[in-house]
């Protein structure tokens, strides 16, 4: 069983001071200009004293990818200093920064993108939104040179490291996913075709982090395992997704589920493994995995810790309970595991996002 509290290094040299990481969420509190607000600098600087590694919500790499209200943008150098006052929060509190880098695709709002337009692979509507128009090959190429220079903006604002969001839906999953990527050209229908956009994606960042980061800095990609539409991700996809990924020397992968021990949906191996060991097995050592999933108490991390995961993420027990590395640590086993509705202010949750928390079942206790 792996150490959650001992320092743990990667490949290219960069440390955190253990191996439990807060997982990218969205909060719906930036300004309306795209800017950073100060609530939510607050709310990163009081969860970054105890993780060894902060992964922000995700910034939208051009002005059409906004996913949702209350985003923090990143695609032009305008937003340089914005970005700069989350990292700084972040290294105050003495963790390491990851900008988390995506665009929204078939999800993004039409009222918050130009024109209303949203884009994806092919015209296939996200549930209760707008049909989106799909993406010409010249736009598919525009989109892949905006990760890279959103990739500089991360480096010049001082974090540590990107996160390239392919999960949750998002559209390099839109592309990576046969339910929808309906295209017959160079960037869809066989696997290897719709696995394109995202293995561009990584190859340039990593040009971009190679050009212009002057230390190591990390290249992270998260990824969900599968969909639940018939012609969507299977674990069998995924597998050669992730077995193209650990080929390409990232600095780590990240894993995007509900529950860190679900099982596999559809699968031709061993469906007796969890999707975790699967991944590990796929892995096979070239690459560290962050697992995550409904992690809330002491012993649920200890027993994921058992998987031979490399990173421990926790997400909404971090919203429970801010100081919950510290406390476990020092082997506090009566950490809080439901949000205390009295504590907002306590918490340091920002009101839009604290709003968003009342959604019925996403976290215990609302």
């Amino acid at each position: 069983m792996m150490n959650l509290f001992e320092s743990y290094t990667f490949s290219n040299g960069i440390s955190l001071k253990n191996r439990v990481v807060m997982a990218p969420m969205t909060n719906y509190s930036s300004n309306a200009d795209g800017t950073v607000s100060d609530s939510e600098v607050a709310y990163y600087a009081r969860r970054s004293k105890g993780v060894g590694l902060v992964v922000t919500a995700c910034t939208h790499v051009t002005e059409n990818g906004k996913g949702f209200p209350g985003q923090f943008a990143g695609f032009s150098d305008q937003f340089i200093p914005s970005l700069k006052r989350v990292a700084d929060a972040i290294h105050e509190g003495g963790a390491k920064a990851v900008l988390q880098i995506y665009h929204g695709g078939r999800r993004s709002i039409p009222e918050e993108v130009p024109n209303g337009e949203i884009v994806s692979a092919s015209d296939v509507a996200f549930p209760g939104n707008a049909t989106p128009r799909p993406l010409t090959i010249e736009e598919i190429k525009e989109i892949v040179k905006a990760y890279g220079e959103t990739t500089r903006r991360a480096i010049e604002a001082g974090y540590d490291g990107v996160e390239i969001h392919g999960a949750n839906t998002y559209l390099l999953q839109q592309f990576f996913s046969g339910y929808t990527n309906r295209r017959t050209d160079e960037y869809g229908g066989s696997l290897e075709n719709r696995m394109r956009f995202p293995l561009e994606v990584v190859d340039e960042v990593k040009k971009a982090a190679e050009k212009y980061a002057k230390e190591p800095f990390i290249v992270g990609y998260r990824f969900s395992p599968e969909e639940e539409e018939e012609t969507g991700i299977t674990m069998d996809q995924t597998v050669k997704l992730i077995d193209a990924l650990a080929g390409k020397e990232l600095t780590y992968l990240h894993v995007s589920q509900g529950e860190f021990f679900t099982k596999p949906h559809r699968f031709s191996g061993d469906k007796n493994k969890t999707r975790v060991e699967i991944l590990l097995d796929t892995i096979h050592g070239r690459t560290p995995l962050i697992g995550v999933g409904s992690i809330y108490s002491l012993e649920d991390a200890e027993k994921a810790s058992e998987s031979g995961i490399d990173l421990l993420a926790l997400g909404r027990e971090l919203l429970i309970e801010p100081d919950w590395v510290q406390k476990a640590e020092a082997g506090d086993h009566n950490i809080p595991t439901k949000i205390d509705k009295s504590k907002q202010k306590e918490l340091v949750i920002p009101d839009p996002m604290w709003k968003m928390l009342h959604r019925p079942g996403w976290i215990p206790g609302m």
